[in-house]
């Protein structure tokens, strides 16, 4: 089999229907399977799924009893997979015409590459940024919470992280891709160890980026070919405001946190926390 297509369900049944079946409409020349891993949904999502596709031999559906975070969920879905690429794909995207078969035809033809994403649109028609990225690093973080990455957009400097100075519709090695699209070689992703599951949600994707390119693999931006991403589709409360931050704390404490100086590592954490707390006040009076 060519390609296994994860994608996680959590209380999102028309945007995961909406997007098995944009799957399902614009991929025709390859084998491919889908597993839906439902993520212990609190509605009746999993067995409306169930019975939308319960004929369909190319999708399986597993239900996971315990939402134990996205990673997990994920790596689930990965150990019941058979393609030699995997696709990780978020429930709340909407795949363009030709963009799977073509983010694999350049995947197989570039053996460097160990991670692919491809352009990801809001449905406001604006990038979203987190496409490509540089890494968290204390540099990178401190010009984009400083607000210095807004006012020089065009810095390869000062926008390290979202590297709004390169092409949109270009193709290009970054630091990491999203988790919305990450295409990668079954055997880059054995070698990575799967998804890192010490994170709940968000910083994953960061994660297994690094991982690969540790591994001396290349991680690239194929700008060429989009999906649309209905961002922020399973809700945003307290607890994802949470995961979010405290992904950054893990990341850094990871990679950072021994090769940075003592006074890094006390500005680093107070910069996490504090944009936490002021989200958190936002969140509460919105």
């Amino acid at each position: 089999m060519d390609l296994s297509i994860i994608i996680v369900n959590y209380g999102t049944y028309e945007l995961t229907k909406q997007t098995v079946i944009s799957v399902e409409d614009t991929v025709k020349t390859i084998d491919y399977e889908i597993i839906i891993v439902d993520n212990d949904s609190p509605d009746d999502s999993f067995e409306l799924l169930n019975n939308d596709f319960k004929d369909d031999k190319k999708i399986q559906l597993i239900q996971n009893s315990n939402n134990d975070g996205f990673a997990i969920a994920n790596n689930i879905g990965i150990r019941q997979s058979k393609g030699d690429y995997v696709l990780l794909l978020n429930s709340d995207v909407v795949v363009k015409e030709n963009t799977i078969e073509e983010c694999l035809d350049y995947l197989e033809s570039h053996k460097e590459i160990g991670c692919l994403g491809c352009k990801v649109m809001l449905p406001d028609g604006q990038l979203d940024k987190a496409c490509r990225r540089s890494f968290p690093t204390f540099t990178v973080s401190f010009y984009r919470m400083t607000g210095l990455s807004k006012i020089f957009p065009n810095s390869p400097r000062f926008n390290r992280y979202n590297m709004s100075y390169l092409d949109d519709s270009k193709v290009y090695p970054v630091d990491c891709v999203v988790g919305a699209f990450m295409l990668m070689p079954r055997k880059v992703l054995d070698e990575c160890g799967l998804l890192d599951e010490s994170y709940f949600m968000y910083g994953e994707d960061i994660e297994l980026c690094y991982n690969t390119k540790q591994l001396g693999y290349e991680v690239y931006y194929y700008g060429k070919s989009e999906i649309i991403h209905y961002k922020g589709a399973s809700g945003k409360n307290k607890r994802l405001l949470y995961e979010f931050h405290n992904s950054m704390e893990i990341f850094y404490n990871k990679h950072y946190k021994q090769s940075d100086n003592v006074l890094i590592n006390i500005f680093t954490y107070m910069g996490i926390w504090t944009l936490y707390y002021l989200k958190l006040i936002r969140l509460k009076l919105s």
